[in-house]
């Protein structure tokens, strides 16, 4: 009897042991892996939503070498007209540095001047662009830091166009995570960081100028779509990388990585396994007991596990606010937690604005405002 008593307790532990063990190796799973590089600073995040996915010193101000010129492309195309003719001045000639070897007068359309910044890293471009959109390269690297300042990159200061070291100019991983987000946004930007090769027009010589993009990314990783390049001797190796997916686009970003093409694989597939897009509402779907639809279809990367704590709080706008009277009626918000995921606006179900038709494979449903409300 006292036998078989211990053989039943080992049983019982053993099972709970294995019990134990699964459930362990289950909330393993749900975590997503952990991952890490060989930068001194790195982030990578997802496009759509603006969530950082992966962070290692990601706010530490660092030199960014020629990662600069999205800054500096960005600002341009926002600013500058694209048919322009830019002409290169004897201080953009002379620029130091990587360069599309421009000729003091020459002159070249702004758009494709910005394909030699991109793809070659022309030093003499940034410069011919800036002192032609900001007129001067000091008015356009105000220009520069009050983007930074407006899209809220609180580590990011820029002391010229081109991203050659200089004391108070720098950036973080973060930030040009963000930088790159919000300038992916952009169609044209969108298209010339994807180019593998592009020609213009060379009034110095019988033959066109061609420019092979630098970024080597478009060509070993599936889906490639940009960036940016960087190196200079204080920096080292930097590199802003970009890849679409399933309709999913993300951005790696790392500062001083001696193995960044590996390293931007590794971290781009890190984000496609782990964190996929999925929808969260999509535009026209009803909301629970109010006579409202969602204005815009929403979709996040969420991490195995955290969509079903996905959480709606409906709020309502003062009926005498000018939104109000514009046809708008509230801000759908989703929390996961406490964490504030997305948001979009409610519009009456009849409204113009909602009248489309549920997106292929969407989600049925309404969106949530009631007792599942936040």
């Amino acid at each position: 009897m006292r036998l078989a008593r211990l053989r039943n307790r080992w049983t019982v532990m053993a099972v709970s042991a294995l019990l134990l063990m699964t459930g362990l190796a289950e909330t393993a799973a749900a975590k997503p892996a952990a991952i890490s590089t060989g930068a001194v600073g790195a982030a990578l995040v997802d496009v759509e939503s603006g969530r950082i996915l992966y962070s290692h010193n990601g706010d530490k101000p660092m030199l960014i070498a020629s990662l600069t010129k999205i800054m500096t492309a960005i600002v341009a195309i926002e600013h500058g007209k694209l048919s322009d003719m830019v002409e290169t001045s004897a201080r953009a000639a002379g620029k130091e540095g990587s360069s599309i070897y421009l000729r003091r007068g020459e002159k070249m359309s702004l758009h494709n001047m910005l394909y030699g910044l991109m793809l070659r890293s022309g030093n003499d471009a940034a410069t011919a662009i800036a002192e032609h959109v900001g007129g001067s390269e000091e008015g356009f690297v105000h220009m520069m830091n009050a983007k930074a300042e407006l899209l809220g990159l609180a580590n990011t200061q820029f002391m010229n166009p081109s991203g050659l070291d200089a004391n108070g100019h720098y950036s973080s991983a973060n930030d040009l995570a963000k930088l790159t987000a919000y300038a992916l946004k952009n169609p044209v930007f969108k298209e010339i960081v994807k180019t593998k090769s592009k020609s213009a027009p060379n009034p110095n010589d019988p033959w066109d100028y061609v420019w092979k993009n630098k970024n080597k990314m478009l060509a070993m990783y599936e889906g490639a779509d940009g960036v940016k390049t960087g190196y200079t001797k204080k920096s080292l190796r930097c590199l802003v990388s970009s890849a679409t997916r399933s309709g999913q686009q993300l951005v790696a970003v790392t500062i001083n990585d001696r193995n960044d093409w590996n390293d931007h694989m590794h971290m781009l597939n890190y984000g496609f396994t782990y964190f996929p897009l999925s929808e969260i509402a999509h535009k026209g779907q009803p909301v629970s007991g109010y006579p409202f639809a969602v204005g815009r279809t929403l979709r996040y990367p969420f991490a195995e596990g955290e969509k079903e704590q996905l959480q709606s709080k409906l709020k309502l706008l003062n009926t005498r606010s000018t939104a109000y009277l514009l046809g708008e009626r509230g801000t759908m918000e989703w929390f996961v937690g406490d964490d504030k995921v997305g948001s979009a606006p409610v519009y009456e179900s009849q409204d113009a604005r909602v009248g489309v038709n549920k997106p292929a494979g969407a989600s049925g449903g309404r969106a949530g405002a009631g007792s599942n409300g936040k």
